[in-house]
């Protein structure tokens, strides 16, 4: 039922995001400047169609190959399209012909644009739950986005595992949705409107953490965040007390992360060079690193910066090869604060 429900909204109801009841499905957030330039280049007839919740547009993306699940009329395939350059390819995968049909109208003028020889885009139809079914190679993305579409999917499990079957080594899936503040009762679930604006079928936050690490996603980081308004007095009144929030994170695919912030008594620094993080690289709402500062890293987020592509722009200081326990400013257990010993003071870096 939901399919029907999803592919009627956004393929007959919504015709431009000026239809939307909510504001679940837009964007408020400020990108870099290289991004607005990209997102400006995109025509407009592809831009008015956007749905997303978040910018699911992470820095360093030159010469990569990109995957988008669920991307509509193609506005972050041709914005990305532009920032992986002619070297990159970006490919999106949509369920919805109607949005499939204005991407795909829209794909040598964008190369034009561009300045491409031939489109580094394609256009795939299929469910993002049978993503294993599609014309997609196991381990050859290095980046995977999607924006304010895994809420709409019936199974969100699938879709985390073969994200994660389809990410190189080292690979990320960097994303914004909505989550909810408990467990979604079944009848809204049912509600056609509240699904199709992408509230009802959104996760309990809780239920995230563990499906994505269940997937093969250790240590979920949270980028960005902000609480929706239900500005419809009507969907409100369907609500109730259900609180709402839009986020972006990123999932590393990464071997070896472990379940807390564990010290081994390193830190990097960073070099800059990443565009529109010149000064500031910014790996996650708790993760600020300046230009040339000393900052101390666990175990975890220092794999995120060394494993990935971001490695190039990392110094690494310390050997690693002697634990330290939880990293100093994380919570530590209570019974060994009961025991009457110390908790460590905070230094900053890692949380």
């Amino acid at each position: 039922m939901n399919k029907q429900v999803v592919q009627e909204y956004y393929g007959d109801i919504l015709q431009t995001s000026s239809d939307l009841r909510t504001d679940a499905c837009t964007t408020d957030a400020a990108p870099p400047q290289h991004v607005r330039e990209a997102l400006a280049r995109v025509h407009d007839a592809v831009a008015e169609r956007y749905y997303g919740c978040g910018l699911a547009i992470p820095a360093e993306l030159d010469g990569l190959r990109v995957l988008d699940l669920g991307c509509g009329a193609g506005r972050d395939v041709y914005a990305l399209a532009s920032l992986v350059g002619p070297g990159g390819h970006v490919t999106g995968v949509d369920m919805t012909a109607e949005q499939l049909a204005v991407a795909r109208a829209h794909e040598a003028w964008h190369a034009e644009a561009f300045g491409y020889a031939n489109p580094n885009t394609r256009f795939v139809e299929g469910e993002l739950e049978k993503l294993d079914a599609l014309d997609l190679e196991p381990a050859s993305f290095d980046l995977i986005i999607s924006n304010c579409v895994i809420n709409l999917c019936t199974d969100k499990p699938a879709v985390f595992r073969a994200a994660h079957r389809l990410l190189k080594p080292g690979g990320e899936l960097y994303f914004s949705d909505v989550y909810a503040d408990r467990r979604i009762p079944a009848s809204l679930v049912a509600d056609p409107v509240l699904y199709g604006e992408c509230l009802s079928g959104a996760l309990y936050w809780g239920d995230y953490q563990a499906v994505a690490m269940a997937a093969g996603f250790g240590d979920p980081r949270v980028v960005d965040h902000r609480p929706l308004a239900i500005v419809d007095p009507v969907l409100k009144a369907r609500v109730g007390p259900i609180r709402f929030a839009s986020v972006t994170a990123r999932l590393f695919k990464l071997d070896g992360l472990e379940p807390a912030c564990e010290d081994y008594g390193q830190a990097v620094i960073y070099r800059g060079g990443v565009e529109g993080m010149e000064e500031v690289f910014v790996l996650d709402g708790e993760h600020h690193i300046e230009q040339g500062r000393v900052f101390p890293v666990c175990g975890n987020t220092l794999a995120m910066l060394t494993g990935t592509r971001f490695a190039p722009y990392f110094d690494v200081l310390g050997t690693g090869d002697r634990h330290y326990g939880l990293f100093p400013g994380c919570a530590a257990p209570e019974v060994f604060a009961a025991a009457g010993l110390p908790r460590p003071a905070p230094v900053g870096g890692c949380c």
